[in-house]
């Protein structure tokens, strides 16, 4: 059966029980949960709405108490005293120990000529006439403005009264301090996400929002969704966050106080207290729900697993017929080379005799004869090695000993392959560390092993590239790296690569043994084999072997 027959055939077992058994639990938690979280929501709405009605009568509260005195100052100081900066400059400081936050004061008469004023402003000499809330002044006796920017171009606003002396009329001006004003706003504003603003009829901003937006920005909800009195909504916010908000009017209705919050944060403690009669509930059924799991799992699994073993056994089976396969070939090859080099060895030894006799010895050829045996043994005893390794993959033979130069075996294995590639106009390049020691360690095989992959290098560039050969050690360890300019290999190959009887090359230029008989012996010697490679730039080798020294043979 396939895993996902597995699967399936678990999550079924697993859902028809627990369906069965906690059906009624479910039905129950469910239940629960939704009455808990209407309380939840309920609770938070009414404290909300609490709130931004009690700031909005304090808001009232602190307008009303300015007004006041504003008309008090007004009703009992007359034209002539106002209009001297002096007497004005007095009054606005009873004005701010009786009540506060004035920035400053000012008395305009009926033609809208600023006539005295006191404050941090140059606003004396200008004239209101046609400024909007002049007329409102002029008309209803008593105004407070909306946030506006005005002559000295900073966003406020005002509360101003009609004064009448005989026949002549003029204005009483004073401009509330935003940031005390502002304040008092945000005072409403709980925890973490809260925030408290005002805005107008018109949806503009008349103090700083905490979060998002700025004052005489738009507000991102129409206020017409707060009727008269104190309403709560939910909506997005500016943010896209969800936000419970609630508005109540002030100021006669002109400004609306919007208190938001994200219900989450006032609703944890509730919460906590729904996630506890649940996790009673869930706590319940905890243990049967992993009765269940674990029991059916441990069926299946078991189920599984002989079926994984069996095809585990079966992809061993099929294995082990290649590797047969290949010994047989292995041992096949290495007896048919084992006799002509039994053969060249025999004769060599004949003309070793031959060259001691004295007639040979007195000729002038004499030493190059003798060299060119000494070559002929040498590399008939490199062959016999070969032939010794093939059967050691047949036989899995344990690697041989011995003390390596590997530098030398890397430049006698690149002399070897120096005609090959220089027919084929690609160039070796060696960068060979002159501190990597001599270690113990297999010659023959690791020269193969090098063997392999400079000609494998050299078939995958083709014609006109570049190989690099390096050698350094990093720590206790001996890293080769063997590059090439050539194609790379597909990702969809790459792993693959070390797979036996796999090859790139095309039918019949590969056995695909090569790389694979190159990771067994690596491995054999206790290193690793490893490559990177991106089609188009080319492929890297890297042989990490470990520094044994001969001593610890």
């Amino acid at each position: 059966m396939k895993s996902s027959a597995y699967a399936n055939l678990q999550r079924k077992i697993i859902t028809v029980t627990l369906l069965v058994s906690f059906a009624p639990l479910i039905i129950l938690g469910v239940t629960m949960y939704y009455q808990v979280a209407l309380m939840c929501k309920d609770k938070t709405e009414e404290h909300i709405k609490y709130r931004a009605r009690a700031q909005a009568q304090a808001i009232d509260l602190f307008l009303k108490e300015r007004t006041a005195i504003l008309s008090a100052m007004a009703d009992t100081h007359s034209f002539n005293d106002m209009i001297d900066e002096k007497n004005l400059s007095r009054v606005f400081e009873v004005m701010n120990l009786r009540a506060g936050a004035f920035v400053d004061l000012g008395v305009i008469d009926s033609a809208g000529q600023h006539l005295a004023y006191v404050g941090p402003y140059d606003l004396s000499g200008l004239n209101y006439y046609q400024e909007s809330w002049f007329g409102e002044v002029m008309s209803k006796g008593v105004y407070i403005s909306d946030v506006y920017m005005g002559f000295r171009q900073l966003p406020h606003f005002i509360i101003a009264v009609r004064c009448w002396e005989g026949q002549r009329s003029w204005i009483l001006r004073a401009t509330i301090d935003p940031n005390i004003f502002g304040a008092i706003v945000l005072s409403a504003q709980i925890g973490k996400t809260g925030d408290a603003y005002l805005v107008n009829k018109a949806g503009i901003y008349q103090t700083h929002p905490r979060f998002s937006g700025k004052i005489l920005t738009e507000f991102n909800l129409d206020t017409k969704m707060f009727r008269g009195g104190t309403t709560v909504i939910e909506a997005r916010g500016s943010l896209g966050n969800r936000l419970l908000y609630a508005g109540s009017w002030s100021n006669n209705n002109k400004w609306l106080l919007v208190i938001s919050q994200e219900p989450a944060e006032y609703m944890r403690r509730l919460f906590a207290l729904r996630n506890t009669e649940i996790a009673i509930i869930i706590f319940g059924i905890f243990a049967i729900i992993m009765t269940t799991i674990f029991t059916t799992r441990l069926a299946v699994n078991h189920l599984r697993d002989s079926d994984a073993k069996m095809n585990e056994l079966n992809a061993q089976l099929i294995q082990s017929d290649k590797l047969a396969a290949l010994g047989k070939m292995a041992t096949g090859v290495a007896h048919e080379i084992n006799n002509p080099l039994n053969i060249i060895i025999q004769k060599t030894g004949w003309m070793e005799d031959l060259l001691a006799e004295e007639e040979f010895q007195n000729s002038e050829n004499y030493g190059e004869y003798k060299k060119s045996i000494e070559k002929i043994e040498y590399h008939v005893e490199r062959a016999r090695k070969v032939v010794h390794n093939m059967l050691g993959y047949a036989r899995k033979m344990e690697p041989h000993l011995e003390d390596v130069d590997l530098n030398r075996t890397i430049n006698r294995t690149i002399d070897m392959l120096e005609n090959y590639a220089r027919d084929n106009n690609i160039d070796i390049q060696t960068d060979l560390s002159p501190d990597i020691p001599i270690i113990a360690s297999d010659e023959a095989q690791l020269q193969q092993v090098f063997m392999n992959l400079i000609s494998n290098s050299i078939d995958a560039i083709g014609k006109d590239g570049l190989i690099q050969v390096k050698s350094y050690r990093i720590k206790e360890n001996i890293t080769v790296s063997i590059t090439d300019d050539g194609p790379g290999i597909p990702r969809d190959q790459q792993k693959k690569v070390f797979d036996p009887f796999f090859t790139t090359k095309q039918t019949g230029k590969g056995t695909g043994l090569g790389l694979w008989i190159c990771y067994s012996i690596i491995e054999k010697l206790g290193g690793s084999l490893s490559f990177r490679s991106k089609v188009g730039e080319g492929t890297t080798f890297t042989i990490s072997i470990p520094l044994i020294v001969p001593e610890k043979k």
